[in-house]
C-alpha cells in the first residue's frame, strides 16, 4: 500500500518509527516532512500536503504524527474526501476503519508510548472497512461535503 506520511517537529520522531516500520512491512512510504525535530513546523502545513496526497489518489492513505494528533484531523478533514480520525488507542485505530473507512491516521507522540503508537498504526492499516451500514454513513458524509461545497460557491 502506498502511504503518505507527515508530522511536525512534535511528531518527528514516531514519523520516523513509522516510516521505518511501513517500509519493513513493504508498504511504499511518501514522506511528506519534516526532516527535523529542532525547527518548529507547522502542523497545518504537513497536515493538508498529508490529506492532499490522499485525495488526489498519490497514496491510498495518509499517517500524520504531532503532539496530540487534533489539530492534525480539523485541519484534513477540510480536505472533501477525507475521513481522518485521531487514534491514539488500539480501539479507536481499528473502529476508524472498520465503521469510518478512515483513509488518514493521526497520531499524538505526546499523548502514547512508542509500542502502542506502533500497533495502533498496525491495527489500522490491517483493519477492513465493514461497509454495510457504515457505507451508507460513508454516503452522507460525502452528500453533506457536496451540499457544503455547493452552499459556499
Amino acid at each position: 500500500m502506498k502511504i503518505a506520511i507527515g508530522s511536525d517537529h512534535a511528531g518527528f520522531r514516531y514519523k520516523e518509527l513509522f516510516r521505518e516500520w511501513m517500509e519493513k512491512n513493504e508498504h511504499e512510504v511518501l514522506d511528506l516532512g519534516v526532516e527535523t525535530d529542532t525547527v518548529p513546523a507547522d502542523y497545518t502545513v504537513i497536515s493538508e500536503a498529508v490529506a492532499r496526497a490522499v485525495a488526489e489518489g498519490r497514496a491510498e492513505r495518509g499517517v500524520i504524527v504531532a503532539g496530540s494528533g487534533n489539530g492534525e484531523a480539523i485541519t484534513a478533514n477540510k480536505i472533501p474526501g477525507i475521513r481522518a480520525g485521531v487514534c491514539n488507542d488500539i480501539y479507536t485505530a481499528e473502529m476508524n476503519r472498520r465503521h469510518n473507512d478512515g483513509n488518514v491516521l493521526c497520531v499524538g507522540q505526546r499523548v502514547v508510548g512508542e509500542a502502542v503508537a506502533v500497533k495502533i498504526l498496525e491495527t489500522w492499516l490491517a483493519a477492513p472497512f465493514d461497509g454495510g451500514r457504515h457505507a451508507e454513513r460513508l454516503a452522507n458524509i460525502a452528500a453533506l461535503e457536496e451540499r457544503v461545497r455547493k452552499e459556499s460557491r
